[in-house]
């Protein structure tokens, strides 16, 4: 690139091209015709003060893979050789004037092309560095005709090497405002604001009553601060503030929860905070105090597509396997990847309602928590596989499915649970993707009442396939298909909790990309059987997501 280029030979002070340099110890060098640069290339001059700032800090960092190092014998650029037509000139430049500089793996890429900005570049480097050997009393050293030649070129590049000068001046000088008025240097902003329509139809609720429902238009605000230490960690902060509605409250079913509802009141506040750190080249470490998710932050589903609030699926149950909401809240986590194609996560997360909480039967250890496990398997870049496993406690209210899946045994029953997952991924293109999973719950009462004995199992049962159709119709759109089947009680030694019949989840989305900050996501979910009851109606849901990021 001619932006990078640029900033190595101005800033670092060294030579990046190849034979070309040769002119400048060679007396016919000014009747060589220099290339011309493109007026309309973009990369011909550094537009974007951010990137600017950012391609300086790494320069000045040593941390770009081209960065350049000073090299003092011809011999440590792996790629010269002595039968290189060039090569004598090199060694002279290299031994004689110390104004040629390699890459990090003792390369020169002699063969790269270059424009007449980057030749002017060089140029300059090797007159500081005549300069500096002439002050140091040591011009012996430099040839008469050498300083002819450069001469020359001197006059043959003016015009090229006061652009540079200049260029160089004014991103110096916006590089100093934006180091003055950047919000950290180790902290990142980035915003998410979603404006939301929606609305749910049908003759009646699942409770029986009316279905009532009234269009909203609502909002959700998030501001995440992204800090690294080191460039490798990350301390991630988030504040939510929003007023979408749970529309079980409507519908009497979380089967029609939608995937980015904040029933905050719009009161702003933490709800996401924990850290991420490399412990080796294979191992990851995290530990969250508040928020953490599992299929998000810790464990990842292989629909990444679907998972995320903003752009994602539009319902809570079409995110990822609602077995993986058995650990969300507090802890800590472990991954490590055998190689590219294996990897296994280990988590245990306790409930953020506990805990902070020191109280008897409360806090990290006593209360309700989610220890999770999942080995991650890609044989080939195509397939994706998850095998997943939970023991939790109390942590069955996963807020989708039945009634009756989130709390098997009656309310106040006390829980534990064996829950295993599975989750393939087949990408048959990079437009066409398909996935499945299910998801099987046992579950064991910890606690026993008039109506329920301890030691009473219970099984739960969900599945889902899923179509993702990326970038169709423009880049950054997200066509999206859910068929499934939420979290239902198949079989209980309570036979009053068991869902009799079944419910189907059916879910179509288009995410429309305006710009690559803006997108409009029409949707629809429609919900047979809700409650999986065959006696209560059809439920639709209809909503338009509107996504800004910054």
């Amino acid at each position: 690139m001619v932006q990078k280029t640029f900033i190595d030979l101005t800033r670092v002070g060294s030579i990046v091209f190849g034979a070309t340099l040769t002119l400048v110890s060679s007396s016919f060098a000014a009747e060589v015709a220099p290339p011309q640069l493109n007026p309309n290339e973009p990369e011909a001059i550094v537009e974007n003060s951010t990137d600017a700032l950012e391609t300086v800090s790494q320069y000045s960092e040593g941390m770009t893979s081209n960065s350049l190092s000073q090299v003092t014998s011809v011999s440590q650029l792996s790629d010269v050789r002595p039968t290189d037509w060039a090569f004598q000139a090199l060694q002279s430049l290299v031994e004689r004037y110390g104004c040629i500089a390699g890459y990090p793996d003792r390369t020169y890429r002699g063969n790269r092309a270059l424009t007449r900005y980057e030749f002017a570049a060089g140029l300059n480097a090797c007159l500081d560095r005549v300069n500096e050997l002439i002050a140091a009393a040591t011009a012996d050293l430099v040839k008469k005709e050498d300083l002819a030649t450069l001469q020359k070129l001197q006059e043959e590049f003016s015009a090229e090497l006061a652009t540079l000068r200049g260029r160089v001046d004014a991103l110096e000088a916006r590089t100093t405002t934006l180091e003055k008025q950047q919000f950290s240097t180790t902290t990142k902003l980035a915003g998410e604001a979603i404006f939301a329509l929606a609305d749910a139809f049908g003759d009646r609720a699942a409770n029986g009553t009316d279905l009532n429902a009234n269009t909203v238009l609502a909002n959700r605000v998030r501001l995440s601060l992204n800090t690294s230490f080191n460039g490798r960690d990350l301390l991630f902060t988030r504040l939510n503030a929003g007023n979408i509605p749970n529309l079980a409250g409507v519908t009497g079913t979380n089967m029609t929860r939608l995937s980015y509802e904040s029933g905050v009141n719009n009161q702003l506040g933490i709800d996401k905070l924990y850290y991420r750190f490399p412990v080796n080249e294979k191992l990851t470490a995290y530990v969250g105090t508040t928020g953490l998710e599992s299929a998000v932050d810790l464990i990842f589903p292989l629909n990444r597509a679907f998972e995320s609030t903003g752009t994602g699926a539009i319902s809570r149950f079409g995110r990822f396997n609602p077995i993986y909401r058995q650990a969300v809240g507090a802890g800590a986590g472990l991954t490590y990847n055998f190689s590219n194609s294996a990897s296994l996560s280990l988590a245990y997360l306790a409930s953020d309602a506990t805990a902070s909480d020191p109280s008897v039967g409360r806090g990290v250890f006593s209360g309700p928590y989610g220890a999770i496990a999942q080995l991650t398997l890609r044989p080939t870049q195509a397939l994706g596989i998850n095998l997943l496993y939970i023991n939790s406690y109390n942590r069955l209210n996963v807020g989708v499915g039945s009634t009756f899946a989130n709390s098997p045994f009656g309310s106040g029953i006390a829980a534990s649970a064996n829950s295993f997952g599975a989750e393939v991924s087949f990408r048959l293109s990079p437009r066409f993707i398909l996935g499945g999973e299910v998801g099987w719950v046992l579950a064991n009462a910890e606690s026993s009442s008039a109506l329920v004995a301890r030691g009473s199992d219970a099984t739960i049962f969900n599945w889902a396939a899923t179509l993702s159709l990326p970038d169709l119709g423009k880049k950054g759109n997200l066509a999206g298909l859910v068929i499934g089947q939420q979290p239902k009680v198949i079989r209980s030694d309570i036979a009053a909790r068991e869902d009799a019949d079944t419910s189907l989840h059916l879910e179509a989305f288009y995410r429309l990309a305006l710009t690559d900050k803006i997108s409009v996501t029409p949707g629809v979910i429609v919900i047979t059987n809700p409650e999986h009851n065959s006696s209560n109606d059809t439920i639709y849901v209809g909503t338009i997501r509107t996504t800004f990021r910054f």
